[in-house]
């Protein structure tokens, strides 16, 4: 079999009420114990993530190693040239148009947001046993550091979920399910049952906290932007709540108006116009020294990236202390944002090779991301370096303060508010999508009800995280997203072995395995009847034993199960091998059941 398509399959959809309910149920009960009550929820977030941080960061640093290094492997290892899709299926998008969605990936509010200010606070407070602080060498560390947050590592974890979500989808039929991953590995009952289920609520609550982080962390920026323009001053948390709280009306209004198409085109001109903000900075800024700095920074990441990935609390409390604040975080908001962009990054690479996928996801959007961070970092630390910008200022005033130190951009800070207000809007429709989705059965368009639900307790989450956080409410955003991310993390080392599980018997695999066998054995009968005077022909074994394939049982429900299509109720319909035919009059080349109605059960 060349492989089952997820729209070769018969499914009915429908909510998920366990999945929604616990799910559901869990994050609004937190959100209202956080609006009446955030000293307590304070303290136990504090408390949850000091423990978290000092007796598991260790497993984030490995859960971060050991997915970069396992999809390399898989990426040049033989299973790499197994498609993600039907065998000989043609690609969805082309290679420009792919790389062109992996760049929007790859561009969002960590640009604005964290481009100059997280170099900068390493370059002004170096990460502990590094450089003196405002020295060269600083400056390149600091750079390595942020590369070492946002590059391989990130991304990969972004692979490992889109690559084993697309294979089980457009490979093997089985739904756009998180669950589904599993199939091979816990079986089909565990994974229909309450394991699949629990492994969805995970997937859920991960993207909650991580994407909510992400819209509190915009709703910052947006607030420092406005206090700007207006020259209001600073603003309280409670006044980037009311305007969080504004950007998700906006969303509602998006979702339930059926607008959603067109703001996902101005994403698109919002990531035109976010590259084109890096160009000018690069245009107008230090243009001479960030050409050179640049690829310095990148080797001076490459060069340090084992001394990076070594870095932990046998380093001292100090060391320790960073990692919680930057690296543990970051690895557990990529974790938290991986159902997400996974899925998202899965639709759009069907019919592409592991090897091609994996290379493609994990190199273009870090090295786009190089670059953007360069630029913006690199004209930060340089205006700290001769004194006209302050190395002490919070995350969301950064940006801003750097672009008032650049000549002819005295406009950009409004383009800037409106570019940050459509991606609130596009990262809260989308994840709330792809939740809509993990709890509706996988279905590709969740009812609209069920989106905006998820949308306002994203949004919920995302107000008790500004209220729990100091002055700046980083606090309060890393401390809940590292806390729900420990229970993914676990998952994300399951997926690499229920991935290669699968891989292990794919028909591409098999065909190997007997062809390897069969010339293995042709040559080795061949020298020892005829010499080297003899050809190779393919004949009929004259016993079983004696076949390329007398080594696996090709009636083993591992091989033949995988392909199996299901009806509407999960019944298996019958394929005829001898005829080329299914029970249901099923169409491969058409995608049509004469038999089953599109339009009726």
């Amino acid at each position: 079999m060349p492989g089952i398509s997820i729209d070769e399959q018969r499914r009915r959809y429908s909510v998920d009420r366990l999945v929604f309910a616990i799910a559901g149920g869990l994050t609004v009960a937190f959100v209202i114990w956080g609006v009446a009550a955030p000293d307590s929820v304070a303290s136990v977030a504090q408390t949850a993530f000091d423990w978290s941080t000092r007796n598991v960061g260790w497993l984030f640093n490995s859960v971060a190693v050991v997915v970069l290094v396992s999809l390399l492997v898989l990426a040049f290892s033989p299973y790499g040239k197994i498609p993600l899709g039907k065998d000989n299926e043609e690609v969805e998008f082309s290679t420009f148009a792919w790389v062109a969605m992996l760049f929007a990936a790859g561009i969002g509010i960590g640009v604005i947001f964290f481009g100059p200010s997280e170099p900068l606070t390493y370059f002004t407070d170096p990460p502990p046993l590094t450089n003196e602080a405002g020295s060269v060498e600083a400056m390149h560390r600091a750079m390595a550091q942020t590369y070492f947050h946002w590059g391989f590592h990130a991304w990969a974890m972004y692979a490992l979920v889109g690559g084993a979500v697309a294979y089980s989808a457009y490979r093997r039929g089985r739904s756009l399910l998180m669950s589904s991953i599993f199939r091979n590995l816990f079986g089909e009952r565990l994974t229909e049952g309450f394991v699949g289920k629990l492994i969805d609520i995970l997937a859920i609550v991960a993207t909650l906290f991580g994407t909510a982080a992400a819209l509190g962390i915009a709703a910052m920026q947006i607030g420092t932007g406005v206090s700007i323009v207006t020259g209001v001053g600073q603003l309280t948390n409670v006044m980037v709540v009311g305007i969080l709280l504004l950007l998700t009306v906006a969303f509602v209004i998006s979702a339930v108006s059926g607008v959603a198409r067109g703001i996902r085109y101005l994403s698109s001109i919002n990531i035109v116009l976010t590259i084109g903000v890096v160009g000018l900075i690069l245009a107008v800024g230090p243009t001479l020294f960030l050409l050179n700095f640049l690829p310095s920074a990148q080797l001076e990441y490459l060069g340090s990236l084992f001394d990076l990935m070594g870095r932990s609390l046998s380093w001292g409390e100090e060391t320790q202390e960073f990692q919680s604040t930057w690296t543990v975080y970051y690895w557990a908001w990529w974790i938290s944002w991986s159902p997400f962009v996974g899925i998202f990054i899965a639709r759009i690479s069907r019919g592409r090779t592991i090897r091609q996928f994996l290379l493609g996801t994990i190199l273009i959007p870090s090295t786009l991301l190089f670059v953007a961070f360069g630029v913006m970092g690199g004209t930060a630390m340089s205006m700290s370096q001769d004194g006209s910008l302050a190395g002490d200022m919070a995350p969301p005033q950064v940006f801003f303060a750097m672009i008032d130190n650049l000549p002819y951009l005295e406009w950009l800070p409004y383009l800037i508010i409106v570019v940050l207000a459509i991606f609130f809007i596009t990262s809260a429709d989308s994840a709330s999508v792809v939740m809509g989705m993990l709890s509706t059965r996988g279905h590709l368009e969740p009812s609209r009800w069920v989106v905006v639900f998820w949308g306002l307790v994203m949004a919920g989450i995302a107000v008790v995280m500004l209220l729990l956080g100091d002055a700046t409410a980083l606090a309060g955003l890393q401390q809940l997203v590292i806390v729900t991310a420990v229970p993914f993390a676990l998952v994300m080392l399951l997926i690499i072995v229920a991935w290669v599980r699968d891989l292990t018997t794919d028909p591409y695999t098999l065909r190997h395995r007997y062809a390897d066998a069969a010339i293995r054995n042709a040559v080795l009968q061949g020298v020892e009847k005829y010499g080297d005077n003899f050809a190779l022909q393919v004949v009929e074994a004259s016993c079983p034993e004696e076949g390329a394939g007398a080594e696996v049982d090709s009636t083993d429900q591992r091989y033949t199960d995988w392909y199996q299509r299901t009806d509407e109720e999960g019944h298996p319909v019958d394929y005829d091998f001898a005829s080329g035919e299914w029970a249901d009059g099923f169409d491969p080349e058409t995608g049509e059941v004469p038999a089953v109605r599109p339009d009726r059960p």
